[in-house]
């Protein structure tokens, strides 16, 4: 990735009057930018600063002012993963399923296992070995010796990694997983928004990473029984995670508990494929459906204004319970009873939780509708959480970031009224310049550029 350059999009901060999540006409606020040549190091510094992606749209949500604030949660290690009673219950489930009791009954009397073997089984999980255990390629087939035939396994369960490209199986696997479990008219997802959201991710690539050969960017992992697509993971492969996008699957397999299915698997992925981390998108504590993202332990929320990583224990369960926005760096510093008392938005007299009819165990796609209101005024005098300081800011050194104008790179301080705008002008060319990076972060300055014509 040496000789690559981001070229960023700016589209400002904006706030809409209706929230994809709990359908509250409280609204949500976000900064966005576009960018359809992400380096893949940019976006894991994005998402280590509470950003996500919707296709080539990026967005930065600002906590303090949504009614329902989004928390990137992540797991510190995938090899400290400790999956869950539900997670195991949901993974066996599905194995004893795709194998069928007939085929278990025979494989008992042609195979038969040692006590020592159905011991380690019975008192030891091995994530790996479940998550494969059903596939096609990893069943035995010993000869029945009454029919002189192999013997097979009630379905065949097939998983595959593929590029994130657009086909007809996938859309309308897809546009059936919108329309019953999302409620979605079929009118909001046509072809064309199905591969804007879904089919236009990072650049795939494979490199050789400290000394691991890693295959990075946008994939999906298609699920098929008998052949049938029934579920696409859509992943996002970096330079140290594994990011889970989306997950869409056939309404006739609602009750198989795919989500947790393809997050074992996705951890599986982490551990095999050498990636350290393993990240679930967005955590809204409010949101029931949620929840079940923080029974997967260790798991950690990424605090908005210091972005550390902190344990989600019980402490900081209590802590969102009572209100909406939580920042742990923000109390030790200020104290709870300061935060209270002097931020009305970042505290909640009583935490509205919802648990609607839809499936919301994934993040929702932001908001085609036309409900985005641009605030006046600058960014800087929004107090968003994570977004730099005007001082901070005025520190960087912009004058020689780059600005793409026609095909050729120039720096910013070669504009013509570089030095007479100000950075808290949102109308100029300097204006939107530290806007852009007060929401990304300083590191974005190497490697990147302005696309603004």
């Amino acid at each position: 990735m040496p000789n690559e350059v981001s070229l960023l999009k700016p589209l400002g901060y904006q706030r809409k009057s209706s929230c994809g999540y709990c359908k509250s006409t409280t609204g949500s606020s976000a900064y966005y930018m576009s960018c359809d040549n992400l380096r893949l190091d940019h976006y894991q510094e994005l998402m280590d600063r509470g950003w996500r992606r919707s296709g080539s749209l990026y967005y930065k949500p600002d906590l303090l002012h949504s009614c329902c604030p989004q928390y990137t949660i992540r797991y510190l290690k995938a090899a400290d993963f400790k999956p869950g009673r539900e997670s195991r219950r949901a993974i066996n489930k599905w194995n004893d399923f795709v194998i069928g009791l007939e085929y278990k009954r025979k494989a008992a009397m042609l195979c038969p296992r040692s006590r020592e073997q159905k011991r380690r089984t019975r008192d030891r999980f091995d994530l790996l070995s479940a998550v494969h255990q059903a596939e096609s390629n990893n069943i035995k087939r010993p000869f029945d010796r009454k029919t002189g035939q192999p013997i097979e396994p009630a379905h065949k369960f097939e998983v595959n990694l593929e590029g994130d490209s657009f086909t007809k199986e996938k859309y309308d696997v897809f546009l059936k997983y919108q329309l019953q479990i999302h409620k979605d008219p079929a009118s909001r997802w046509k072809e064309q928004a199905f591969t804007r959201f879904l089919c236009k991710g990072l650049d795939r690539k494979i490199l050789k990473i400290n000394g691991k050969t890693l295959k990075l960017g946008s994939y999906h992992q298609c699920y098929r029984l008998d052949g049938k697509l029934v579920a696409v993971g859509v992943l996002d492969l970096l330079p140290h995670a594994v990011s889970s996008v989306y997950l869409f699957y056939d309404p006739e397999y609602q009750d198989w508990d795919l989500g947790k299915i393809s997050a074992l698997r996705e951890i599986a992925l982490a551990l095999e494929g050498h990636y350290e981390y393993y990240y679930m998108g967005y955590y809204i504590h409010s949101c029931i459906k949620m929840r079940y993202k923080a029974r997967f332990s260790p798991s950690y929320l990424l605090d908005p204004e210091s972005f550390e990583w902190n344990l989600f224990d019980d402490n900081n369960r209590r802590e969102l319970d009572k209100r909406k926005y939580v920042s742990l760096s923000r109390d030790r510093k200020y104290g709870v009873a300061h935060e209270e008392s002097n931020d009305s938005a970042a505290s909640s007299t009583e935490l509205s939780v919802f648990d609607d009819e839809q499936d919301l165990e994934f993040d929702e796609a932001p908001s085609d509708e036309e409900d985005a209101e641009i605030p006046e005024g600058s960014l800087f005098d929004y107090n968003i959480p994570g977004v730099l300081s005007k001082d901070e800011v005025q520190r960087l050194d912009l004058d020689h970031w780059r600005l793409l104008v026609r095909n050729a790179f120039i720096e910013l301080e070669d504009l013509r009224g570089w030095e007479d705008w100000t950075i808290d002008n949102p109308g100029s060319i300097k204006g939107i310049a530290a806007e852009l990076i007060a929401a990304t972060g300083p590191n974005l300055l190497q490697n990147s550029a302005l696309d603004l014509f």
